[in-house]
Parts: structure tokens; C-alpha cells; sequence
């Protein structure tokens, strides 16, 4: 299953966790401090998974971007930048004899 598939199924889940704590506040009634305590937890738990749906739409449209192409020319290479390349280990530019 997708993480949206997952993310979806607890949303249902929330829902229907929702449904069944106004059906317990219309018998118990809201005033208790345990119906209240159980609504703010749901309420918490809502916002959780918002915020884990937002992260995971982040997460995926990073992933699916395509990186920048970066465009490399045929041109040959200017034979200055090559100055110093001895002191860098490369090699001197005109081989060992010169």
C-alpha cells in the first residue's frame, strides 16, 4: 500500500472515530471532562495526520522532480585554466620532457 493509500485509511479511521464520539456526546453529553479529554485528543490526532499528509505530498513532489540538467559544451577547454596544473599533481601540460 502508498503512504496516500495509508494516510487515506486513517483518515476514514478519524472520521469514524469522529461519528462515534458525537453519538457518545449526544448520550453522555460534552460537559464531562472525559468526553472533552477524548475530543482534544481526536482533534490532536487530526492535525497529526494533516501534517503528515502535507509532508508526505512534500516528500513526494521532491522526489519526482527531475534535478537541473546541467549543459556541458563540445567547445575545447581554454588551455590557461591548465596553468599550475603541475603544482596540482596532474602533470605538466606538455608532458615529462618539457
Amino acid at each position: 500500500m502508498s503512504v496516500h493509500d495509508e494516510l487515506t485509511t486513517v483518515q476514514r479511521c478519524l472520521d469514524d472515530l469522529f461519528r462515534s464520539l458525537g453519538r457518545l456526546e449526544q448520550q453522555m453529553g460534552s460537559g464531562g471532562l472525559d468526553i472533552r479529554r477524548v475530543h482534544a485528543d481526536a482533534d490532536h490526532l487530526r492535525e497529526s495526520v494533516a501534517l503528515l499528509r502535507a509532508a508526505a505530498t512534500t516528500r513526494t513532489a521532491a522526489s519526482s522532480r527531475r534535478p537541473d540538467l546541467v549543459t556541458i559544451s563540445d567547445a575545447p577547454y581554454d588551455n590557461t585554466m591548465w596553468r599550475g596544473a603541475e603544482d596540482e599533481g596532474l602533470g605538466a601540460q606538455h608532458g615529462p620532457d618539457h
